[in-house]
C-alpha cells in the first residue's frame, strides 16, 4: 500500500513538474497570446492594412553571393529602386538589387558593430551601432566607396543597456511624421520613437524627444526584435522576431492585426527561416527579408507585380 502511494506521489510530482515547465515555456515563448491572436483573427483583411496573412514566398533562401560576412538589417531605397543592408564583422554597407544580387560594397570606417540601416531621405541613411547604442546619419551617392562615422551627424543613447549586448537591432522611419523607430532586441524588448534625429533640415531643427510605449511593446507576442519597417501607405509598423520566427503587423495604435510565420509549411515556405535579421517593403507592397547565413527571401501577394 505504501509503495502504491509512493508511486502515485511520484507520478503527481512528475505531473506538477511537467505542468510547471509547460507554463514557463508558454510564458517565455508567448504561446498563449499568440494562440489567442491566431484564433481571433478575422477571415477577411481589414481595410487599409498590409494583411501579412495573404503573403506567399516567391524567392526562398536564395544565397547572397559575393559577401564574406553575414548581412544584418534591410531597407528599401525608393529613389534607386534597390535595397541596402550592413555587415558587422568587417563593417560594410551593401547595396542589393530587388532580386538579391550584390550591386556594390561600401566600406564603413569608425563603426564598431553596425546592426541596422534605414533610408530616411534621398541619399541619406541612418546606421545603428548596436553595442554603443549610437545612431549615425550618413550620405550615399553613386560614387560613394567609403563612409567614415566621424563625418556624419551622430546621436548616442544609453537606454536600459544593463551591461548586455542586447542593443539596437532594428530601425524604421516614418517620412511623413519624421519619426525614427529604434528597436532594442530584448532584456527588455523595446521600440523607441525618436523625434528630432536625424535632423534633415538644419535651418529648422526639431527638438530631440524619445518616447516609448510599454503597453504596446508588452502586447507584441514575440521573444525578441530583429528588425522593423514602417509602411507609409498604412501607417503600420512591421516587427520581425528571429526567435519567434514571426513578422507582426501593428496598426497605428500599436495593436497586432496580422502576422507572417517563418516556419515550414507556412506562406509557401519549404523550410524554416533559420535566423531572420532584416525586413523591408517596397512601394508596391512586396516584402523582402534577409536571414543568416546570407539568405534572401521575397514574399508577395497574388495581385502584386513582381
Amino acid at each position: 500500500m505504501r509503495r502504491l502511494l509512493s508511486v502515485k506521489g511520484l507520478f503527481l510530482l512528475l505531473m506538477l513538474v511537467v505542468l510547471a515547465a509547460l507554463v514557463i515555456t508558454s510564458q517565455q515563448f508567448r504561446l498563449f497570446e499568440r494562440a489567442w491572436f491566431n484564433v481571433s483573427q478575422p477571415n477577411d483583411a481589414p481595410s487599409h492594412s498590409l494583411w501579412l496573412n495573404d503573403y506567399k514566398v516567391v524567392i526562398e533562401a536564395q544565397p547572397i553571393e559575393g559577401l564574406e560576412d553575414d548581412v544584418s538589417a534591410l531597407t528599401y531605397d525608393p529613389d534607386r529602386q534597390s535595397l541596402f543592408t550592413v555587415t558587422n564583422q568587417h563593417p560594410k554597407l551593401i547595396e542589393l538589387s530587388l532580386d538579391g544580387k550584390v550591386l556594390r560594397q561600401i566600406e564603413l570606417v569608425g563603426f564598431g558593430d553596425p546592426e541596422a540601416v534605414e533610408y530616411v531621405a534621398p541619399g541619406r541613411f541612418v546606421i545603428a551601432d548596436e553595442r554603443a547604442q549610437r545612431l549615425v546619419k550618413v550620405r550615399v551617392d553613386n560614387g560613394t566607396t567609403s563612409i567614415n562615422a566621424a563625418d556624419g551627424q551622430q546621436m548616442s543613447l544609453g537606454l536600459e543597456m544593463g551591461g548586455k549586448n542586447k542593443g539596437f537591432e532594428g530601425l524604421a522611419y516614418d517620412l511623413k511624421g519624421q519619426r525614427l523607430f529604434v528597436a532594442k532586441e530584448r532584456d527588455p524588448m523595446r521600440i523607441y520613437e525618436v523625434h528630432g534625429f536625424p535632423n534633415l533640415d538644419p535651418q529648422a531643427p526639431d527638438p530631440l524627444q524619445i518616447r516609448d510605449d510599454r503597453k504596446r511593446d508588452a502586447g507584441i507576442f514575440v521573444r525578441d526584435l530583429s528588425s522593423l519597417h514602417f509602411d507609409s501607405r498604412t501607417g503600420h509598423l512591421l516587427a520581425l522576431s528571429d526567435e519567434s520566427r514571426l513578422v507582426v503587423e501593428l496598426d497605428q495604435e500599436g495593436k497586432p492585426i496580422s502576422s507572417l510565420s517563418l516556419l515550414p509549411g507556412q506562406h509557401g515556405l519549404s523550410k524554416s527561416v533559420p535566423q531572420a535579421e532584416g525586413i523591408t517593403v517596397d512601394d508596391k507592397g512586396v516584402l523582402y527579408l534577409t536571414s543568416e547565413p546570407n539568405l534572401f527571401y521575397v514574399f508577395s501577394k497574388a495581385d502584386q507585380a513582381e
